[in-house]
């Protein structure tokens, strides 16, 4: 019973990109197969490259325009309004906040995907180069085991049989076997190249996957890093915070579009490769491989003939026979010959060491193996390489269009922050509805109002001095407004002076209070009023 094979089939989202428009630097068609050796090919995959440029360079000019309309349209803050509305702003500034983190998930799955896809494709190349390099030792082992050694027991042997021609023919007849051994081993195709090629792009494509993964993390956590610090910087209200992370912001604008570039174009190169493998690989092999030998191992079908079958049978058969003669020389020659025992067995031991070599060499020249690690290849870069590949593009715009929108939202919360600055500023120190009165009347190097205790301390040295009399027109009662600021700017537990003039009830007095009243004259009374009286 056969055992059913999977076959390769490209995803359709490499049809859909090998689809895009290939162009040259003078807006030229170029044919989309895959031929990354030629110049044209190369232009075209730098022309989607740019694609990231274009991108920058339309948010350069969207945020030119914002600020351009910001400086030059932006309304007077009405004079009855203390605190601007930064609520559309603000909600602004979330959302594109949420997008980003949406975003930064989107990324960390497309650089998960792209990387397990890489690693795929370096373990097949890996494995295929075990097998390649095994197959290397045990065609040059063969090799040397039959044109060394068994040549030498040969030569030892004709000089000890050189008087029956019987045994010399044996001998010849083994040469002959031995020759047709190394004809064909010799005959088999040289991949030691393709061992080379094949360590040489493994090691070359798990090197820059490892920057690639990395420059793509650090992308991610910048990305989640700015938008903590904006929240931070919209809750603390901190310009030099703000200022700093627009520095930032556009430096992630800056590498959000130039990884989008990156991605479209690697993946539209990859997508044309992944379309049609087969031609491209056949194309690249053909100076060591032979077109027969690589659609074996590439299709690996029952109905395609095993192209080192025939090579390998006439090895077994010419094997088979020196085993042959061995054994009857050693039966017949050796009590005649004692001397040509050793080389006999020596021959022996070395037919069933290169037999074995030729069994193993058959089971790694199968296409079986080979095949399984060219599919794991191709699954790996065509379904999860370039399916990463778009998660990370989508992450890239997505991010690039939400930080534009953020690097707009951060500059008008910026500016509105400097507004509201500049409106405290301008407000009036002496106006008691100042937020800042308070500090302004509690400082004692700018009040000029003399406290109650100052007073009531100086009326032992007053006690002989009587005021001058004053007419009713020259007594002038003081502001309503003195008077509540200074109320509202006293000390907590006492008031300083007595309310005078709002026809409320008197305040309460300390017993030191009262005790400095009682003792006052009643020139001093009538200088009061009667709003000290209990």
């Amino acid at each position: 019973m056969a055992t059913a094979r999977l076959d390769y089939v490209p995803p359709w989202w490499t049809y859909w990109l090998h689809n895009f428009p290939h162009f040259n630097f003078f807006f030229q068609s170029v044919d989309n197969t895959f031929k990354p050796e030629e110049a044209s090919y190369q232009q075209s995959l730098i022309f989607l490259a740019c694609v990231g440029a274009v991108g920058l360079g339309l948010s350069l000019l969207v945020l030119a325009i914002f600020l351009v309309c910001l400086c030059c349209c932006r309304k007077e803050i009405d004079e009855d309004t203390k605190r601007p509305n930064t609520c559309c702003v603000t909600w602004v500034a979330v959302i594109t906040g949420l997008i980003i983190c949406s975003a930064v998930g989107v990324g960390f799955y497309g650089n998960s995907e792209t990387n397990d896809g890489v690693y795929q494709l370096t373990y097949s190349l890996y494995n295929a180069n075990h097998t390649l390099g095994g197959i290397n030792n045990l065609v040059a082992g063969s090799l040397a085991s039959v044109e060394t050694g068994l040549k030498e027991h040969l030569e030892r042997l004709d000089e000890i049989f050189a008087k029956r021609a019987d045994y010399l023919q044996a001998l010849g007849f083994m040469q002959l076997m031995v020759n047709n051994v190394i004809r064909e081993l010799t005959g088999l195709p040289d991949i030691s190249k393709a061992n080379v090629d094949l360590a040489a792009i493994a090691d070359q494509t798990a090197f820059i996957e490892y920057y690639r993964w990395l420059t793509y993390l650090l992308l991610l956590i910048l990305d989640l890093v700015i938008c903590l610090a904006m929240c931070l910087g919209m809750a603390k209200h901190s310009q030099c915070l703000l200022i700093t992370i627009m520095g930032f912001v556009a430096l992630s604008l800056i590498l959000s579009w130039a990884s989008l570039g990156a991605a479209t174009a690697t993946a539209v190169g990859t997508s044309d490769f992944c379309v049609s493998p087969d031609k491209f690989i056949v194309n690249q092999t053909k100076d060591f491989l032979s077109a027969d030998v690589a659609h074996y191992y590439l299709f690996c079908r029952p109905n395609l003939p095993n192209p080192f079958q025939q090579s390998l049978t006439i090895c077994r058969r010419s094997l088979t026979t020196m085993q042959i003669q061995i054994q009857g020389l050693l039966q017949f020659s050796v009590p005649i010959f004692p001397t040509a025992e050793r080389d006999l067995l020596g021959i022996q031991r070395l037919l069933n060491s290169t037999e074995f070599s030729v069994h193993q060499l058959t089971a790694f020249l199968d296409c079986r193996g080979l095949h399984k690690n060219y599919l794991d290849a191709l699954m790996g870069v065509c379904y999860d390489g370039v399916e990463g590949l778009l998660y990370l593009s989508l992450f890239s715009l997505l991010a690039a269009c939400a930080l534009s929108t953020m690097l707009c939202a951060i500059f008008r919360v910026w500016t509105l922050m400097g507004s509201r600055e500049k409106e405290y500023d301008d407000i009036d120190e002496e106006d008691p509805f100042n937020p800042q009165a308070h500090r302004i009347s509690y400082n004692p190097r700018r009040s000029n109002t003399h406290s109650f205790y100052s007073y009531t301390s100086s009326l032992g040295s007053q006690a002989s001095l009587h005021p001058p009399p004053q007419s009713a027109s020259n007594i002038m009662q003081p502001p309503e407004y003195m008077n509540q600021s200074m109320l509202f700017g006293g000390t907590p537990r006492y008031e300083n002076v007595p309310l005078i003039g709002r026809g409320s009830p008197p305040p309460s007095y300390s017993p030191s209070m009262r005790t400095t009243y009682l003792s006052m004259t009643d020139a001093q009374i009538r200088h009061f009023g009667t709003d000290f009286q209990v």
